[in-house]
């Protein structure tokens, strides 16, 4: 693990998972993956493909430590900030099943981010996009195609969860 970041919890993981539920053959997208835990545990639960954004350099170095010692095949690392590989991911026109994202708090960097997802779409038409927040961070309801569909409290933690206005 490495040190100055805040990882998501077991409780809130657990607690997103059974959220979310089958989630075998999907791709999954982890942006400020920090240690990558959430999306190494979507990776034991069966996504077809994992992909990684993380910009900081021994975040990097834990993920791809943890990529080598779980024999991970189909996942990806990218290491760079989470809008510029949103934008690198529209052009090559990739889309994920599910995006997740926690972004460090205080920074305005959740509603930031859900900004530009909103602007470059790279979610599938049944996709979810969810983001784990500090609970007094105010996100919209809508944000471009993105609509909020359900919000779950943990403590002084928020998960809200999004898909397509033309999905629900």
């Amino acid at each position: 693990m490495p040190k100055g970041i805040r990882p998501t919890q077991d409780k809130i993981r657990k607690a997103l998972f059974d959220i979310l539920g089958d989630i075998a053959g999907l791709s999954f997208l982890e942006l400020f993956a920090g240690s990558g835990a959430v999306g190494f545990e979507a990776a034991s639960r069966g996504v077809r493909e994992l992909t990684l954004v993380e910009y900081n350099s021994s975040c990097q170095l834990a993920i791809r430590k943890n990529i080598s010692s779980l024999k991970l095949k189909s996942c990806s690392l990218y290491p760079e900030e989470a809008d510029q590989a949103i934008k690198s991911f529209f052009q090559g026109k990739a889309v994920f099943d599910i995006i997740f994202f926690d972004p460090p708090y205080y920074k305005g960097l959740a509603k930031k981010t859900l900004q530009t997802l909103g602007a470059y779409d790279i979610l599938a038409p049944n996709g979810l996009l969810i983001v784990q927040h500090f609970k007094k961070d105010s996100l919209p309801e809508t944000e471009g195609d993105l609509i909020l569909f359900r919000q779950s409290r943990y403590g002084d933690t928020q998960l809200s969860f999004y898909r397509k206005k033309d999905s629900i």
